[in-house]
């Protein structure tokens, strides 16, 4: 799981051996019961693989996949060929490497709501260029859900909310100061929580508790839009957001009590939320899951095997 913290954070080369495809290669022994072939070297596992099996997720929600090991920039493409994405309504995408742990696949474009997606990371044998092969298959199955989006305009105080192409509110909003503004861009939520402990001196704003700029509270209703701590909630020190009080936050989106409430209750891990109008640029792609902050052609120069399209379920 991503974790992090922000301004409105919660404390919360080797050469690869075996065959050309990077699977470890082994000569059977004479014998009529051969012995099982045995990788070269130490094991290459995955830390996590995002989302989680039997989950329902958003339109923007990448594939996630993190390995414990680092794997050369040589064995990607290889690593990445084991690693097959199926769905139910084939689509166009490709993987993207966030260094040398951390491989993403998205679609060109958002997926189509209702898509079954199966992920199979057949790793037996792989190489990962730094001597470690994998020992074992991963499969991941999960769906994308409605098409829940929010657009928050900075300077316009507000959020839209749609499903499914029609708007089911238009909220009122307070994003982050001059001082500390908010990401701007696409983030698909990361999770969501009901209370989130968030303090300054976490992120390095203030640990004075006679700054202006101090906090430690815990605050409800907590949409996670990055891994840095950029949250949507409530806050009480901004308990009517909107034009009218235009009370700049340290980075997050607040909202009203209830209007929190409400989207927290909307919202699903791989909804995308977009920020447009503040003057920060937008949130790096690995900063949670905000690969759509990258345009394809961009996305595609991280990747070692390039596009291609998925597999039909």
């Amino acid at each position: 799981m991503l974790v992090g913290v922000s301004a409105c954070s919660g404390s919360g080369s080797d050469q690869a051996g075996g065959t050309s495809d990077g699977k470890a290669s082994g000569k059977p022994s004479a014998s009529a019961s051969p012995s099982p072939t045995k990788p070269k070297g130490p094991p290459m596992l995955l830390e996590t693989i995002m989302p989680q099996s039997g989950t329902k997720v958003g339109v923007a929600m990448p594939i996630s996949v993190v390995f414990t090991d680092p794997v050369a920039a040589k064995a990607r493409a290889s690593v990445e060929k084991h690693m097959k994405v199926s769905a139910s309504n084939p689509v166009e995408g490709a993987w993207h490497w966030f260094g040398d742990k951390r491989a993403d696949w998205r679609p060109k474009e958002y997926w189509p709501s209702g898509t079954k997606v199966k992920v199979v990371a057949d790793m037996e044998g792989v190489s990962n260029g730094n001597g470690r092969y994998g020992t074992h298959s991963y499969t991941h199955d999960f769906t994308v859900g409605d098409d829940v989006r929010a657009d928050v305009s900075v300077s316009g105080h507000t959020m839209k909310v749609t499903k499914n192409g029609s708007t089911l509110r238009t909220l009122s909003i307070n994003a982050g100061s001059s001082e500390y503004p908010t990401w701007n861009g696409t983030m698909a939520v990361i999770d969501k929580q009901k209370e989130v402990h968030m303090t300054s001196c976490s992120v390095g704003i203030s640990c004075d508790k006679g700054s202006a700029n101090y906090y430690d509270l815990t605050l409800p209703w907590d949409v996670h839009l990055t891994q840095s701590g950029t949250y949507v909630h409530y806050s009480t020190g901004d308990p009517n957001p909107g034009s009218g009080s235009a009370r700049g936050s340290h980075g997050c989106v607040h909202l009203s009590m209830s209007d929190a409430k409400w989207f927290y209750q909307q919202v699903k891990q791989g909804d995308p939320v977009t920020i447009t109008g503040s003057p920060r640029a937008k949130a790096p792609a690995d900063n949670g899951y905000a690969a759509f902050n990258l345009s394809w052609d961009q996305w595609l120069q991280g990747s070692g095997s390039g596009e291609g399209t998925t597999a039909t379920l």
